[in-house]
Order: structure tokens, then C-alpha cells, then sequence
């Protein structure tokens, strides 16, 4: 699990067809061990190997199909976060790291309002003032249209992430959250009023 807040500005250093991706890094290979998670872009990989300077995974063809690192080469900047622990503060939201497609940016103002398009797929996911991931970084929904839903990115954000160099008809990597996830998936069981009537019993409404 990742809280979508950003550590750190990584590199990518090789990137090979069958997969094996090689990330320049200073802050999030402290500590690091192998097997550990990072999430890349928003999508959680396993290190397999690392140095203080570097760390390495494997991207399986899953993966690149649904992500924008079909896209990525050797000096792609990416957003780097390492796994959330226990005693971590969970400033941005729960994410997964497993990104449910890519939307492409339809613009980018320069108050910061970030526009993306949303593939039918994950319409029913999103909601004004619901959380989303996009590349990794835990954004707020702002407008919602039939095809595309906005965030508000704050300055700090733009200036740390690889949101600085996103331009109009880039692809980045989209992850709904998990909470609408879930809630979608009762409302539409077969015993969907059951559950729902057993969740507000547990939350005391």
C-alpha cells in the first residue's frame, strides 16, 4: 500500500523488452531491502536489486499494457514513493499501486488544473471531491464530465513530481480509488441491500 504522497524524482536508467527496468534513486533506496515495494509512476514494483544510488524491478506484460511505461525510456523522469508502513502518516489517500488504465491529458493550465480523459471503464469510479491517482501522486477530483474529470494541482506538487513536464496529449497512469471500488461492487451484487443494510450497522448509522 502507498499513500500517493511522492518521495522523491527518480530516473530511468535502462528499460529492456523483457521487462527488467533499472530507476536512478537517492532517498527512497534507504533503508530499502529486497522484495520491498516501490511504486513507480503509480504502479508497484518489487526491487530485485539495488545500491544507494539505484534500484532495480521487473514490469510484467500486464502491467505495460495497462501503464504508460510502454511509452517510457532511458531519461523518463518518474514518481517515486517507497511502501507505507505502520507508523507512516497517511497524508494522501490508500492506493494500491495497481493502475487501471491510462488517460491522456486534454491540458494542463498554469493554475494548475490538470484535465484528463476517463475511459468508460472507470466513469462509475470517480466522483467530485473523490480521491484518484495519476502518476502515482493522490489528487482530489474537482469537475466531472462525461469523458474526462479534472484535479487541482497545487505548485509544490507540479515543481517535485514529473507533473513539471506533462504537457497536452501525454498519456499518464490512472489508479481509482479503492474505497468507490469496493462501494461499486456491493451496490451492484446480488445481495447488494444486504450488505449495504450490514455495512450501516457496523458504522452505527
Amino acid at each position: 500500500m502507498f499513500t500517493g504522497i511522492i518521495e522523491e524524482l527518480g530516473v530511468i536508467k535502462k528499460i529492456a523488452s523483457n521487462g527488467s527496468i533499472s530507476i536512478g534513486a537517492n532517498v527512497v533506496t534507504e533503508g530499502l531491502l529486497l522484495g520491498d515495494s516501490v511504486a513507480v509512476n503509480g504502479v508497484c514494483l518489487t526491487v530485485t536489486t539495488f545500491s544507494p544510488a539505484h534500484f532495480e524491478a521487473f514490469i510484467s506484460a500486464e502491467t505495460f499494457q495497462r501503464s504508460t511505461f510502454k511509452i517510457l525510456k532511458a531519461g523518463s523522469k518518474v514518481n517515486l514513493e517507497r511502501a507505507l508502513t505502520l507508523n507512516s502518516r497517511l497524508g494522501g489517500h490508500i492506493v494500491q499501486g495497481h493502475v487501471d488504465v491510462s488517460g491522456r491529458v486534454i491540458s494542463f493550465t498554469k493554475d494548475g488544473t490538470l484535465t484528463v480523459s476517463a475511459p468508460h471503464s472507470i466513469r462509475k469510479y470517480l466522483a467530485e471531491k473523490g480521491s484518484v491517482t495519476i502518476d502515482g501522486i493522490s489528487l482530489t477530483v474537482s469537475t466531472l464530465t462525461e469523458d474526462s474529470f479534472s484535479v487541482a494541482v497545487i505548485p509544490h506538487t507540479r515543481e517535485t513530481t514529473n507533473l513539471s513536464a506533462v504537457r497536452a496529449g501525454d498519456l499518464v497512469n490512472i489508479e481509482v480509488d479503492i474505497i468507490a471500488r469496493y462501494v461499486q461492487r456491493l451496490m451492484t451484487s446480488e445481495d447488494s441491500g444486504k450488505h449495504i443494510l450490514e455495512l450501516l450497522s457496523e458504522l452505527k448509522v
